[in-house]
């Protein structure tokens, strides 16, 4: 079948509405969409400078809370090392038969004794006991035969009154 002049101008012609037709409804959703992303930048430059006042807001907030948290942990003394002192020092209690009712610490120091660094703390313990039983708690800490870290200490001072005793003393850890 042969097809004629006029039909091929009117194939070519359905044809090229077709095409328009498609071009015109992707350019249609093209702009919509444009018009989407053209409304969303909007929303979020207007959003920018609350958002980037936020930001250093929480920024400040951040740094006063980190300052808050040194100035905090300058207060607290103890460190790891002294609570497991603390551990050591109301086991030796137990085995001497005295009780511990206070305990502090002092914020540890660094002594450099030739090439060696140790880390000292000074500690304050009150005791309760008989004073045989206060005596030999004394003898152990001073002696250290019931530590079980390795640390020394060194007894700075004792003052006995009736069944209480306070003793000072520091502690002396080896820093690696």
């Amino acid at each position: 079948m042969k097809l004629t002049k006029k039909v091929w101008l009117i194939l070519g012609a359905v044809i090229l509405i077709a095409a328009l037709v498609g071009l015109y409804i992707i350019y249609f959703r093209q702009a919509e969409e444009l018009g989407d992303l053209n409304e969303r930048l909007e929303t979020a430059e207007t959003r920018l400078p609350g958002l980037t006042a936020t930001k250093e807001e929480l920024e400040d907030r951040l740094a006063q809370a980190t300052s808050e948290l040194n100035k905090s942990q300058a207060e607290f003394p103890e460190s790891v090392e002294s609570i497991e002192y603390d551990d050591d020092l109301f086991e030796i209690a137990d085995d001497c038969n005295v009780h511990i009712t206070r305990l502090s610490a002092s914020t540890p120091t660094n002594k450099k004794v030739g090439a060696v660094t140790y880390s000292v703390s000074s500690f304050t313990v009150v005791v309760k006991g008989t004073i045989d039983d206060i005596l030999n708690f004394i003898y152990s800490i001073r002696t250290g035969d019931d530590f079980q870290l390795p640390w020394s200490a060194e007894v700075t001072g004792v003052s006995i009154s009736g069944a209480t005793a306070t003793i000072s003393l520091n502690i002396y850890g080896y820093k690696r």
